[in-house]
């Protein structure tokens, strides 16, 4: 597979380091971006200060806010928030051809749909696994997970947007490649919640561990492949959010354990902490299919307003 451009939709932290990993390779990268500032700021001064800062972006890179603009690229990734992503592809799938491989970056489960993430029309992949915007689009190490159903484009695809900065692992799981991304943020504001109320490091071992395992459970029940769940996009990622403030969710959490309001810390934040969306849409899953998952129930809990954090420790340290 020929790789000769990349277009990336989203403006945001990730996708600004995608589109800024994907340059250093030689490969021309078209970033679409909703918001106008984040235009002017990549094209005239090569760099994100809105959600981006410190990082000096390749010239390469270059801005748009015309979505028609993005369509004509060999692969494109998909980087807007979960709750956005199907409304957007929707629109690109007008003006894109029917093969063209789309990536799906965003981490998330529809609260409307409850439906996992989809690109209409196209064909779908999926990237995720442990990554930190700034850590990758300053050039670190990372590795991460690349599932389209189709082996022949799936190894391709991953052999052609890897680099010595990143490496892509395929697998032909995609449902599991998504869960583990979306399960794993809401899991990282109840290790913030920990944290953020002191409760030391054996108890925020014991959420983590506790939490993988409703992970686990939750993909069994969903068809996922124990394996894919144990690999960078489940095991790995959850390792990475929940144990850093550089994570959104996690630092969210963090603050909610601390005493302050949800209002009050989404009110301070440009970027979308996908994990307050996500909880909802999971519960509701995991009632459907019976399955047990305490700790996301008492994320929700708290972010419904319906627990304070301290009622929440004590019902899950009460359970039978």
């Amino acid at each position: 597979m020929q790789i000769r451009s990349v277009s990336v939709v989203g403006g945001g932290a990730w996708g600004t380091a995608l589109a800024q990993t994907l340059s250093h390779g030689g490969t021309p990268v078209t970033l679409w971006a909703r918001e106008p500032e984040v235009v002017e700021d990549i094209n005239a001064r090569h760099v994100n200060r809105t959600f981006l800062p410190g990082i000096d972006l390749n010239p390469e890179v270059r801005a748009t806010s015309e979505l028609p603009a993005v369509a004509n690229a060999d692969a494109i990734l998909a980087v807007v928030p979960a709750q956005h992503l199907r409304e957007t592809m929707t629109k690109l799938g007008r003006v894109v051809a029917a093969n063209t491989p789309v990536i799906i970056c965003a981490k998330g489960i529809e609260q409307s749909t409850n439906r996992f993430m989809g690109a209409p029309h196209l064909l779908r992949v999926v990237l995720s696994g442990p990554s930190f915007a700034a850590d990758v689009a300053r050039g670190l190490p990372s590795a991460l997970t690349l599932a389209c159903r189709n082996e022949t484009v799936g190894r391709a695809l991953a052999a052609a947007l890897s680099s010595r900065q990143m490496r892509l692992y395929w697998t032909s799981d995609v449902l599991g490649t998504e869960l583990g991304g979306a399960v794993k943020n809401v899991l990282a504001i109840a290790a913030g919640i920990v944290e953020g109320r002191g409760l030391g490091a054996s108890a925020h071992a014991a959420i983590v561990t506790r939490g993988f395992a409703e992970l686990r459970r939750f993909g069994e029940a969903m068809g996922a492949r124990p394996e894919t769940l144990l690999g960078l996009s489940g095991l790995g990622d959850l390792i990475l959010t929940c144990g850093s403030p550089q994570s959104r969710n996690m630092s969210l959490g963090r603050a909610l354990g601390e005493g302050r309001s949800l209002a009050e810390i989404l009110g301070a934040r440009s970027a979308v902490t996908e994990g307050v969306f996500t909880s909802k849409a999971l519960v509701k899953l995991a009632h459907e299919r019976g399955v047990d998952m305490p700790i996301a129930e008492a994320v929700n809990g708290i972010i419904e307003g319906r627990l304070l954090v301290d009622e929440a420790i004590t019902g899950l340290m009460q359970r039978p």
